[in-house]
């Protein structure tokens, strides 16, 4: 792991962080809005304002207590954005509402794939002459290099994780309205039976039990992969 000051690694984290987590929500209602949903942003919340998607505990609070902890990484979400499916089911069908709640994922696994390049293209590829023009470059180097590292890892965690089938993840939606373009119910109403306060339990439940290795497995496979 690439090593730099407090003082310039956490806005860094930070910066990293919000642009994965509330990129994936504008992603949602811009999907919406293609499918005839402009619930999003008749709310305002199609802005990149992050003023307007901040959550005080999935942004600030669970963040800034992993890296308090020294964790490996941070995670955390943002408020999420307003999407009334019937009217994406209106407009675009089982596969728009499917495509909705599968957009935030897109959008982090995409980032990530991005990140991934250009990690390539300024650690010592195309663009690494590129930092000749700075002053000190090697440490200019390195700022950006380790941004868009935490950016890949950001937006591998969050894309694996909304991909559970838990309910209020985005992965039983998706599951749900696949299901439904088959002709199948089955999800749906297996995941009716399911309270989101339950769903979150068990997630909870995953994660503090050796089962974890379900969730993290795929994590670091897809971002060795990437680099």
């Amino acid at each position: 792991m690439l090593d730099l000051p407090f003082a310039f690694k956490l806005p860094i984290l930070i910066v990293a962080l919000l642009i994965s987590i509330i990129g994936h929500e504008i992603m949602h209602g811009f999907v919406a809005l293609k499918f005839g949903d402009t619930t999003a942003k008749d709310a305002g919340r199609l802005s990149v304002n992050p003023l307007l998607h901040i959550d005080l505990v999935g942004s600030i609070l669970v963040p800034g207590l992993l890296f308090a902890l020294n964790a490996p990484f941070l995670f955390g979400w943002a408020k999420p954005v307003p999407v009334q499916m019937l009217k994406v089911l209106n407009g675009g069908g089982y596969f728009g509402a499917f495509a909705v709640s599968v957009a935030g994922v897109a959008y982090n696994f995409a980032l990530a794939i991005l990140s991934a390049m250009l990690i390539y293209a300024f650690n010592g590829g195309i663009f690494s002459g590129f930092f000749e023009y700075f002053p000190n470059p090697n440490f200019i180097a390195l700022l950006v290099v380790y941004f868009f590292l935490q950016l890949l890892i950001y937006n591998v965690v969050l894309g694996v994780f909304n991909l559970i089938p838990i309910p209020p993840l985005d992965g039983s939606n998706a599951l749900s309205y696949l299901g439904l373009m088959f002709g199948s119910s089955f999800f749906v109403r297996l995941f009716d039976r399911v309270p989101p306060i339950a769903g979150m339990i068990v997630l909870m439940v995953i994660l503090g039990t050796p089962l974890s290795y379900l969730i993290f497995a795929p994590v670091q496979y897809i971002i060795n992969l990437l680099l």
